[in-house]
């Protein structure tokens, strides 16, 4: 596989500082070397320039939006870069945010394409349905066309999936964590919603394989996101919002190495991993080792 590593060090749409060290953690913690020796071709396409959070009390519906429509522009031109030369995309990130400039990017090259949201989350609030007014909190429904015009409209089409091309797989609807006006829009979407519990009745692989089979049938090819929350807080620390019943670094592997194995496979993205609560630096091995396992 051609392999193309872009950094995304910012932390513009979360809660906090720290995820905007992540693409320098996970790189020294090896990832490169790790997939050359698997005999990929790694190119490093180096980081865009980096972002912090910071309080917005200003816009508390959309806190750093002007950062977080920057931060997108960015990875939408760049990952568009590295599609165009045939490349497979693994971008480092930053937030959950970064997935709007990576798919923005993508459809503009790619345009029958499908995504993929391992999340504990589901990320489609909106300005007018947030409590917080944090960007990650609404990614997904940018993504489908809804929210603000300058993150919705950033692509060379609108929307920029349609909703029955995402899947939201490993959501915890019972965590406290999803709001009351998502579960009310998943209950008329065509999004393909595989929740925690219907995962864990089929099993882990099995469900990996509905979700791909089912968008296969629809796109000619598959972005993953990863968001570190899909694995629980004991197994995965250092993050800013411990889900305590999360899967495990097991289970990501089982369901990223049959995405990732797909023909239709075109690449992924990793975020919220926090290095600033990763003291020991076993967690950034621990990804590395992720990666390692599922492009073997």
């Amino acid at each position: 596989m051609k392999i193309g590593i872009l950094g995304v060090p910012s932390s513009a749409g979360a809660r906090a500082v720290g995820q905007e060290n992540c693409p320098a953690a996970i790189r020294e913690a090896n990832l490169i070397e790790r997939l050359r020796e698997a005999g990929h071709a790694v190119t490093d396409y180096g980081n865009i320039e980096s972002f912090k959070f910071a309080p917005d009390p200003r816009n508390p519906k959309s806190q750093n939006k002007t950062l977080v429509t920057r931060v997108c522009k960015l990875v939408a031109e760049r990952v568009a870069g590295i599609v165009r030369d045939c490349v497979n995309p693994l971008i480092l990130g930053g937030d959950c945010t970064i997935a709007i400039g990576s798919v923005a990017g993508i459809v503009g090259v790619l345009p029958n394409v499908g995504l993929i949201y391992l999340d504990a989350d589901t990320d489609i609030n909106t300005p007018k349905t947030t409590p917080s007014g944090i960007f990650d909190g609404m990614v997904v429904s940018h993504i489908i066309g809804k929210g603000l015009k300058e993150l919705s409209h950033m692509a060379k089409r609108y929307p920029m999936l349609r909703e029955e091309n995402v899947a939201l797989f490993g959501f915890d609807p019972s965590s406290g964590f999803v709001d009351p006006p998502e579960i009310e829009f998943l209950k008329s979407s065509p999004i393909v919603q595989f929740p925690i519990g219907k995962i864990r009745k089929v099993g882990i692989e099995s469900a990996a394989k509905q979700a791909l089979k089912g968008l296969k049938q629809k796109v000619d090819k598959i972005f993953v996101h990863f968001d570190s929350d899909f694995i629980n807080g004991v197994e995965m620390p250092a993050k800013d919002l411990l889900h305590p019943d999360g899967f495990t670094f097991n289970d990501a592997e089982k369901a990223l190495r049959i995405f990732a194995e797909s023909e239709v496979f075109l690449g992924m993205e990793i975020t919220e991993f926090n290095p600033t609560k990763d003291i020991d630096h076993r967690t950034a091995s621990r990804l590395v080792d992720l990666f390692g396992s599922i492009f073997r």
